[in-house]
């Protein structure tokens, strides 16, 4: 506990009134006032949260299990330090609530005072949490986000100029989608589209292994693969789809297009060849006896050619 000491100040009389000054050369102890206590802001935000029957922590309830099969509806759940720095700082989304271990707490005041007005904070005991997330919450932070009207492609898609934009079919690993969003963040593409196959882009561990990209890059999720393909090009994009077949073009050979859509498909099977044919073949060279590689790798690999061509 602080010291309720008020503090000491030594001074001596410097008053040249003459020797015969009562008070010349005599020391003075000064006592400064006490100063006010005031409660940690922390607090003042902060909910407690006691037990994990609790209805205001609903949206927490059981959310490995809602992960894999009913969602969470409109809204979505973020998990850790930097998504939810991202979430505060640069999401596009409506923040509806944190839920803390109460450890967290101090470690977290400057990110918390980012946290909008009316926005409540509430704080468990780690057993508490655990028990309401249905596992072990190692971090110790989530936050629930409101998903809102979703985007269609002409709203992500740039109009005139410049422009990558990253085109995913089929992509149902929420690994790979989160990493594809990253590498598409990390080499300046402006959107990802993607269809209704693939994983919702705020699925808890797809926005983790984004490192928060997918809360921010805008994004557009429906309809078919050649859907896809067919908003890309009525906003000008050329569409490259990138495959591991012999006769595709190789991708250093090919000239970077001002507005280009990179189209890569699902681990394994890869793009169909329906979508392969209305767009341009591409392959990514590979030392023999390998011809493909993780679609996010192979995401990265052509995202990258492209940003470095762009200059």
């Amino acid at each position: 506990m602080r010291s309720r000491i008020p503090a000491i100040h030594h001074f001596r009389c410097d008053l040249r009134c003459g020797a015969a000054c009562a008070y010349a050369g005599v020391s003075f102890i000064a006592l400064s006032p006490l100063p006010e206590h005031k409660e940690d802001d922390r607090l003042k935000i902060a909910t407690p949260i006691s037990g994990a029957d609790d209805p205001r922590v609903t949206a927490y309830a059981a959310i490995r299990e809602r992960d894999l099969t009913s969602g969470h509806g409109a809204r979505f759940i973020v998990e850790g330090k930097v998504t939810l720095e991202t979430l505060l700082t640069r999401g596009r989304f409506e923040v509806e609530s944190l839920f803390l271990c109460e450890t967290r707490l101090a470690p977290l005041a400057d990110l918390l005072a980012k946290v909008p007005a009316g926005v409540p904070v509430y704080v468990a005991p780690q057993g508490v949490m655990d028990e309401v997330a249905g596992f072990p919450m190692h971090r110790g932070v989530l936050a629930c986000g409101r998903k809102g009207a979703p985007l269609r492609p002409a709203d992500v898609l740039s109009a005139e100029g410049p422009s990558t934009a990253l085109l995913l079919s089929g992509l149902s690993n929420h690994d790979n989608v989160g990493a594809c969003f990253r590498n598409a963040a990390a080499f300046g593409a402006g959107a990802v589209l993607l269809d209704a196959e693939s994983c919702d882009p705020l699925y808890r561990k797809a926005i983790r292994v984004s490192s928060g990209t997918t809360l921010w890059l805008p994004f557009a999720q429906s309809g078919s693969g050649g859907g896809l393909i067919e908003a890309a090009e009525a906003s000008g994009h050329e569409v490259w789809a990138l495959t591991p077949r012999a006769d595709a073009a190789p991708l250093p050979s090919l000239k970077v297009p001002e507005r280009l859509a990179l189209l890569l498909g699902a681990e394994g099977p890869g793009l169909p060849a329906g979508l392969i044919a209305r767009a341009r073949p591409v392959r990514i060279p590979m030392t023999d006896g390998f011809d493909s590689v993780n679609v996010a790798t192979a995401a990265a690999l052509a995202l990258s050619h492209v940003f470095n061509a762009r200059g």
